[in-house]
């Protein structure tokens, strides 16, 4: 849950954010898009860092790390110093979203890992379809601050909870921890078309769902003037799709070759998206149209997500921290990349979001078809 209060937790606080500071749609973008960025580098970081000095260590420093940056932005008083929280946030966050992959390899072993992951990925659903509800009702009976004293709550009861409960998984410890060594395990994954592949589906599928998230805090508060709390109880159209994709993914795991479950899940996100395109085109804009499409997005990456993971960690087994931590790094990056493209095109309607879904959703499609063919040329 530490990842939807530092990324979803702020989607309803942004334009409360920005009226606040007088902060540019750019600006505030950054402020969003930066979490994502320096989560997807300090998965690099700590997943690699796990693999020599154990996961335990490594998530209770980053869980830390999390809870004194939600402090920080819970009493920020300017744009700078509300970003810099922000920094420490999402370092923090960035260890718990690649070690909890690297757990469940370590727990589970290769083979049962794409039930695993689903099911991981359905508790994770539990975030994003609390945050934003709670934090919708906070904001508007208390501010935007109230959201920051959330996380604040939050990350302190999770970071007790893994500190009483979860035990050393990981034994077989790398010999070095150098950079060059690093760069060389890194190197060696990305040269994998396969690894490549399955990442990068998992990035553009990302980058094309933070396009519309944030778009949709948007255009509900400001174009259509709906309450911050209207918008919370929309957005759990999105976790239920990738909940509900999850739910299926892992009732067909070791049934269909994940290289199919990512080729369908690359295609129904392209149908998603080009429905709501179409529409708004055509002038139709209402709440549903922005998020009944996203529902059947979320659901697409559901049947993807946990099968792409799983054959990006499988590519090198003995790597799985650095594995797990590079395919985050992707996902965040590219996620980030796909919310700070709205920002940049913003412009008070809804075309920079079809725009943007819509490169998002074909660059999905690409990359998921890419592991499919060269299954089927037995590469």
């Amino acid at each position: 849950m530490i990842g939807p209060l530092a990324i979803h937790l702020f989607m309803p606080v942004m334009p409360r954010v920005q009226k606040a500071f007088d902060m540019s749609a750019a600006l505030v973008g950054a402020s969003f898009s930066v979490t994502v960025i320096v989560m997807g580098v300090a998965t690099l970081v700590c997943g690699s860092l796990s693999d020599r000095y154990g996961r335990r260590p490594v998530l209770l420093g980053g869980l830390m790390l999390f809870v004194l940056g939600s402090a920080a932005c819970s009493l920020a008083d300017s744009a700078l110093t509300l970003i810099a929280g922000r920094i420490v946030q999402a370092l923090g966050a960035g260890a718990a979203a690649s070690l909890n992959r690297a757990i469940a390899h370590d727990a589970y072993g290769p083979e049962r890992l794409v039930k695993v992951l689903a099911y991981l990925t359905m508790a994770y659903t539990l975030g994003p379809m609390l945050a934003p509800v709670i934090g919708g009702f906070l904001i508007d009976q208390f501010g935007w601050r109230s959201a920051f004293w959330l996380a604040l709550g939050g990350g302190t009861a999770i970071l007790f909870a893994a500190w009483a409960v979860l035990y050393e998984t990981h034994h077989a410890r790398t010999r070095s921890a150098r950079a060059a060594d690093l760069l060389h395990t890194y190197w060696a994954l990305v040269r994998q078309p396969r690894f490549t592949a399955f990442v990068m589906q998992s990035g553009f599928s990302t980058g094309t769902f933070m396009a519309m998230a944030t778009a949709a805090s948007f255009l509900m508060q400001d174009y259509l003037g709906r309450p911050a709390r209207e918008f919370g109880f929309y957005f759990l159209m999105f976790p239920g799709g990738l909940f509900l994709g999850n739910l299926v993914a892992s009732r067909l795991s070791g049934r269909v070759a994940i290289e199919t479950m990512v080729l369908t899940g690359s295609v129904v996100c392209v149908i998603a998206i080009a429905v709501q395109a179409v529409l708004i085109l055509l002038g139709v804009l209402a709440p549903l149209v922005i998020f009944l499409p996203g529902f059947v997005m979320t659901f697409a990456q559901g049947l993807a997500y946990p099968n792409a993971q799983t054959g990006a960690m499988r590519v090198m087994p003995g790597a799985a921290g650095t594995a797990a931590g590079l395919g985050v790094f992707f996902q965040m990056t590219l996620g980030a990349l796909g919310a700070q493209t709205y920002a940049w095109l913003a412009d008070g309607t809804p075309h920079p979001m079809v725009t943007t879904a819509v490169l998002g959703a074909l660059l999905t499609l690409a990359a998921g078809i890419v592991p499919f063919w060269m299954k089927r040329r037995g590469a």
